[in-house]
């Protein structure tokens, strides 16, 4: 049996992101159930970082990571928020949020956000108002883990792959972690399993804290050939609907923006919410889809405040939760692998979090 201070289970962005902080502590192993990490919800995220969330505390938890994620993994790319016909409320919830964190951001007349995305509709099912974020952040979701894994490498420490955790329980005051290969000994154990975290936690004999896994499905088609697609902005409705992203010249991404309950898999898209994606956007533009280039789902795990969970559980010593990340997870990543360094080490509390106005007491189990 391997001794280590510090087991983080899962190398997702949550579980990289922590594990290449806390390695500075102590040592510090990554098992990841699969062949490579992001493999699940991380390395299928649209990455965009943008503040149209419901959540106070993700939105400043967003605010305190931008600055951390200017270099490497992400570039300014403008981001657009559009009101279909009954979203003015939403509009002007959108709105106030960015004045909070974003004062850069301007509303724009139904002309003008066509100057930026030509093919949107005006009239009937059409846009009735918009608000620009110029200076958005479009992410890269492999090379953000890839600067963790080598993070975590340089500071002495490792990631087992193909290491599906198979056995969790509290020995002493150490906890045992078996997988197929190995087994070893940790004083903390970090669940940041996404979608299994859960699983992970009544494995160790935890009570979990209620996650639902949510499917969400995204597509990729072109668009006309000669129309160049590089430079609009990340365009997302403020209410139901979707939002589009460029895929270099001559694609789009797109997503229904689509919740299904799930049980925690290898998430497959279903073809009515294919189909669904492809209408949304037909409908609000006058773009025409007749050929899918490639779709896929993923899932987006939420705890039932649909806030994040990060802090040790209070009746399991040495069990820290990570996990709840929903679909905010790589933009919220630097923020939360700071909270959860000074939570599992005993650190002061960040400047950044401290500066947002996010507490200890904000991320905990029992809040």
């Amino acid at each position: 049996m391997t001794n280590v201070d510090f087991l983080i289970v899962g190398a997702g962005i949550a579980g990289l992101s922590a594990a290449a902080r806390l390695a500075r502590h102590g040592s510090t192993l990554v098992c990841e159930a699969e062949e490579a990490p992001g493999f699940h919800s991380s390395g299928r995220s649209a990455a965009f970082a943008h503040f149209d969330m419901d959540s106070a505390i993700v939105r400043a938890l967003t605010a305190a990571s931008i600055p951390l994620l200017e270099e490497p993994g992400a570039r300014p790319h403008p981001a657009l928020f559009i009101a279909l016909e009954g979203q003015d409320k939403d509009l002007d919830r959108v709105e106030a949020a960015y004045r909070e964190w974003q004062p850069a951001a301007r509303r724009l007349s139904v002309a003008d956000a066509r100057a930026f995305v030509p093919v949107l509709r005006e009239g009937a099912d059409g846009i009735v108002g918009a608000l620009l974020d110029p200076v958005g952040r479009k992410l890269d979701a492999h090379a953000l883990l890839e600067t963790h894994r080598q993070a975590l490498g340089a500071a002495g420490g490792a990631i087992a792959t193909r290491a599906p955790v198979t056995g969790l329980a509290l020995d002493g005051n150490r906890w045992s972690v078996d997988t197929p290969g190995q087994s070893y000994s940790a004083r903390v154990v970090v669940n940041a399993a996404g979608a299994w975290a859960d699983a992970l936690a009544r494995l160790g004999g935890v009570p979990p804290i209620g996650l639902r896994p949510l499917r969400r499905t995204v597509i990729t088609f072109d668009v006309p050939q000669g129309m160049d697609v590089s430079a609009w902005p990340f365009t997302k409705t403020v209410g139901p609907g979707f939002y589009i992203e460029p895929e270099g010249r001559g694609r789009l991404l797109a997503c229904p923006m689509d919740e299904h309950f799930s049980d925690p898999c290898d998430a497959q898209p279903e073809e009515e919410d294919v189909a669904l994606a492809a209408w949304r956007v037909e409908q609000a533009t006058t773009l025409a889809i007749p050929r899918i280039a490639s779709k896929w789902a993923g899932l987006r795990s939420f705890a039932p405040d649909r806030r994040p969970v990060c802090g040790f559980d209070p009746d399991a010593p040495g069990f820290f939760w990570l996990a709840g990340q929903g679909g905010f997870g790589l933009q919220t990543s630097p923020a939360l692998a700071l909270a959860a360094e000074a939570m599992a080490t005993g650190d002061d509390w960040p400047a950044e979090l401290e500066a947002v106005g996010v507490a200890r007491r904000d991320l905990l189990r029992r809040r």
